[in-house]
């Protein structure tokens, strides 16, 4: 079970508040913060669909990519074991380690 929901391409999270007894979640891989909630699986639905259609509407309407913007690169910790082990493997196949990365990670998501 994935606690998200996907929209129009946007995702949100999927929270629940027993204190509360309310789902709650926010878009995800945006600038703003958007948020909704339902007190029924039902409603948190039709509220995270009504956020993301509005949200779409007000980058629409202020001329504003609704997406996060990305550099191209992070910081990835990893235990020093596997470091090793990927660095010898890169050097191995004659690549950077930068690159062994990029390669991995594209096919991680090819599948």
């Amino acid at each position: 079970m994935k606690n998200i929901m996907t929209h129009k391409g946007l995702i949100g999270s999927v929270c629940f508040s027993e204190e509360d007894m309310v789902f709650h979640g926010k878009i995800e891989g945006i600038n703003d913060l958007v948020s909704y909630e339902g007190s029924t699986v039902e409603e948190l639905i039709t509220n995270f669909h009504e956020a993301i259609d509005d949200y779409l509407e007000l980058c629409k309407e202020v001329g504003k990519e609704p997406g996060k913007s990305y550099k191209g690169s992070f910081n990835v910790r990893i235990n020093p074991d596997l470091h090793k082990k990927a660095a010898v493997k890169a050097k191995t196949m004659g690549v950077s380690l930068n690159q062994f990365v990029i390669t991995a990670i594209e096919k991680e998501l090819s599948d």
